[in-house]
């Protein structure tokens, strides 16, 4: 696993927790943590995982997401964002994802978020049930 300074924890937001901080999704404007959220931008302590963009132009071209603009312009603008770092999968993290110790479902990207987290040693923020049960049994490590 990656190493990190003490004082500097690391969040990575789950996908679902990306598009409504992106959308203005009011599930996340009226909790607790948007505040985290501003200030581990302010010290690019916020990051994502790359399989988030590929997740949300898989939930756009279902339609089980709609978008204020498309798709393209969309992620080129979610991307810009200062303080949101995009995480790259690398093979540590592409292993761990089918290895995951314990029983976790088998959706890739849930399993490619967790496997992130783990290597970065951070923080999930996430509403997603079964990373919160997952985190219950210490596997990774979420935002409560």
């Amino acid at each position: 696993m990656r190493m990190k300074t003490t004082s500097d924890q690391l969040y990575l937001m789950d996908t679902h927790i990306w598009i409504w901080l992106l959308n203005g999704d009011g599930r996340l404007l009226k909790s607790k943590l948007l505040k985290l959220i501003e200030k581990a931008v302010k010290k690019s302590l916020l990051r994502i995982s790359i399989i988030s963009i590929w997740e949300v132009g898989m939930l756009e071209a279902k339609g089980r997401i709609s978008l204020p603009n498309n798709i393209r312009d969309w992620i080129d603008k979610a991307l810009s964002v200062p303080g949101i770092l995009v995480e790259p999968m690398n093979e540590k993290i592409a292993i761990d994802s089918t290895r995951l110790p314990g029983d976790f479902h088998g959706d890739p990207a849930d399993r490619i978020v967790v496997s992130t987290a783990r290597y970065l040693d951070a923080r999930i923020i996430t509403h997603d049930k079964a990373i919160i049960k997952y985190a219950k049994l210490k596997h990774v490590k979420i935002v409560e």
